[in-house]
């Protein structure tokens, strides 16, 4: 049985009450390097983006998640599922803990072991994917500790303060049933 929930988070769909913190995000500079985000997103943009959020993964390519705790039911990040590609059975995937203080205590790794699930059981992906900088050291660790493996490396990828960084490539291969 498959669940969008594991200890010590659940994910649930975007909603209304997502606009804040979707503006707090897509708004921090900081976050901009992984992105692709050149200028900010007004509240009218992302009310506009929540607002068709309902449409399918087969449609747009791609699905936002919020991961909430299950004790209290706090926003604490989202994980996304994009360039979703069925005809070759692969999904790139994503994840952003939003503060340091609910960093290191299980959730990205709830959360992006669930959507690994999600992916095989509903959209009978082969692979999955993930590009990280090679200074992210704290994602290296999470996708190397769920089994993915990197398998690349795209030099001086992304313009970063000035300089350019390299972004390792990593994949996931579903065990064939």
């Amino acid at each position: 049985m498959i669940t969008l929930k594991r200890d010590p988070i659940y994910l649930r769909a975007l909603e209304p009450k997502d606009l804040n913190f979707l503006y707090e995000l897509e708004n921090d500079e900081s976050v901009w390097e992984v992105s692709n985000t050149a200028s900010p997103y007004s509240k009218f943009v992302l009310k506009q983006y929540l607002d068709n959020a309902h449409k399918d993964i087969y449609e747009v390519k791609q699905l936002r998640l919020v991961i909430c705790t299950s004790e209290g039911d706090a926003v604490v990040g989202f994980i996304d599922l994009f360039e979703f590609d069925p005809k070759h059975d692969r999904v790139g995937l994503g994840i952003i803990i939003f503060s340091e203080e609910d960093r290191h205590q299980g959730y990205a790794t709830a959360a992006v072991e669930a959507v690994c699930d999600y992916a095989r059981e509903h959209l009978k992906v082969h692979q999955l994917f993930a590009n990280i900088a090679e200074d992210n050291l704290a994602s290296i660790q999470l996708f190397e500790k769920l089994g993915f493996v990197r398998s690349g490396l795209k030099k001086d990828w992304v313009h970063s303060g000035g300089s350019y960084k390299n972004e390792l490539f990593y994949q996931y291969f579903h065990e064939e049933s």
